[in-house]
C-alpha cells in the first residue's frame, strides 16, 4: 500500500475561505484581493504622508491641465485663479532651467513659469 500525503487546502489571505482553482491562487475574489492590497498599502507610518503629497501633486497637474487647452502650447493664469482651483505652489515634481536662466516648475508633464505681477505661463512638456 502507498501512503497518500494529505492535500493541503490553501485559504484566502483575507477572509480564510478555502481556495479552488489555480495552484498559485491567493484570494477567493477581487474584493478580498483589493482589501488585502489596500491594507498592505496603508501599513507604515509614512504611507499617509506620502499618499497626501502624491494626491496634491496629481491635483496640481489636473489644475494645470485644465487651464491649458489641448489645442494650445501655452496659456496664462493668475496666481489667484490657480489657488482658487486648489493649486499648491509648495508641491512640484521637478524644475527645468533654460539656457537663459528661466526656471520652469513642473508637476509631472505640466509646468509653469512665473511671470510678472503674479501671472504664470502654463506649459506641457513635449514628448
Amino acid at each position: 500500500m502507498t501512503e497518500f500525503e494529505p492535500i493541503e487546502t490553501k485559504t484566502c489571505l483575507t477572509c480564510g475561505k478555502a481556495l479552488k482553482g489555480r495552484v498559485d491562487k491567493k484570494f477567493c475574489d477581487d474584493y478580498c484581493r483589493n482589501n488585502y492590497n489596500n491594507q498592505q498599502k496603508s501599513k507604515g507610518s509614512h504611507s499617509t504622508y506620502v499618499r497626501n503629497i502624491n494626491n496634491t501633486l496629481l491635483k496640481n497637474r489636473k489644475v494645470l491641465e485644465g487651464i491649458l487647452p489641448s489645442t494650445e502650447e501655452t496659456a496664462k493664469a493668475s496666481k489667484d485663479k490657480l489657488q482658487r482651483l486648489g493649486f499648491h505652489f509648495k508641491y512640484i515634481t521637478h524644475t527645468y532651467t533654460t539656457k537663459n536662466g528661466k526656471t520652469y516648475f513642473y508637476c509631472y508633464d505640466y509646468g509653469y513659469l512665473p511671470l510678472e505681477h503674479d501671472w504664470y505661463l502654463i506649459v506641457k512638456r513635449k514628448e
